[in-house]
C-alpha cells in the first residue's frame, strides 16, 4: 500500500522518537522534523516492510479493505464484479484481514468461493486421498448433511464431535482434509467460517468429490 511505502521510507532515516514503526500519514506529518532525521547507513528490509503493510491492511475498514480488495480480484479474474460478488466478498473479507500482509494475497485467499470449475490443487490432492483423509471426508459428509442450520458454530459442533471426539483425531488432522475438500488448499480462511459462506450444497458437493479423488 502506498501509506506503507511512505512509512518505511520516512523510518530509514529518521524516527518519531519512541520505537513504533506504523506511523499514520497524519502522524508523519506531524511529528517530522529535521532534527530528528539521522546519517546512519539505511538498509532496505523488505520483511519490515511487508509487517508495516500488514498493519496498514489490519487498520483498514471493511470498506477501506472492500475498497484496495476489489482491483486485485477483478484483475485475477476471481470475480467479475457484480452485486452479489462485491457483497460475498465483503462478508469474507473480515476473516483474512488479520492473516495477510498484502493485498496481492487477497485472490489467492477468496478465490474458493467464486471459482467455477472447482479443483484441489495439484501439490494438496495427496493429501486427501490416503485412507485416513477418506475416512474424515465420509464421517464429515455423514455428520454434515442433516443440519438445518448452516453456520459457523453448527458446522464447527458437528466436526469437533464427530472428527475429534468420536473419532479421536488431532485438529490438524481432522480439519485439515475438510479444509482442502472444500477450499482446493491447505491454506485458507479460517474453515467453519469458509464453509458456511460457501453455502452447504457446495461443501458437502466439495467434500463428495474428495472422496472420488
Amino acid at each position: 500500500m502506498p501509506e506503507a511505502i511512505c512509512n518505511y521510507l520516512a523510518l530509514l532515516g529518521w524516527s518519531p522518537g519512541d520505537d513504533r514503526e506504523n506511523v499514520t500519514m497524519k502522524e508523519l506529518t506531524e511529528l517530522f522534523t529535521v532534527e530528528k532525521v539521522h546519517s546512519s547507513p539505511a538498509r532496505f528490509d523488505m520483511k519490515k516492510l511487508e509487517a508495516i503493510n500488514g498493519d496498514k491492511i489490519r487498520a483498514l475498514t471493511i470498506d477501506e479493505f472492500l475498497d484496495w480488495s476489489l482491483p486485485f480480484l477483478t484483475k485475477a479474474g476471481v470475480i467479475t464484479g457484480t452485486a452479489d460478488e462485491i457483497a460475498l466478498v465483503k462478508l469474507a473479507l473480515p476473516l483474512i484481514q488479520e492473516r495477510i500482509i498484502m493485498l496481492s494475497e487477497v485472490p489467492a485467499m477468496l478465490k474458493f468461493l467464486f471459482i467455477k470449475e472447482f479443483a484441489v490443487e495439484a501439490d494438496s490432492v495427496a493429501k486427501i486421498t490416503d485412507d485416513a483423509s477418506k475416512a474424515v471426508l465420509k464421517r464429515s459428509i455423514q455428520e454434515l448433511e442433516p443440519l438445518t442450520t448452516w453456520t459457523r458454530e453448527s458446522i464447527e459442533a458437528a466436526l469437533r464431535s464427530s472428527l475429534i471426539e468420536d473419532m479421536g483425531l488431532k485438529p490438524r488432522i481432522a480439519f485439515g482434509a475438510v479444509r482442502i475438500a472444500t477450499t482446493g488448499s491447505t491454506i485458507s480462511p479460517p474453515l467453519f467460517e469458509s464453509m458456511e459462506l460457501l453455502g452447504k450444497n457446495a461443501s458437502l458437493a466439495r467434500i463428495r468429490a474428495g472422496l472420488e479423488l
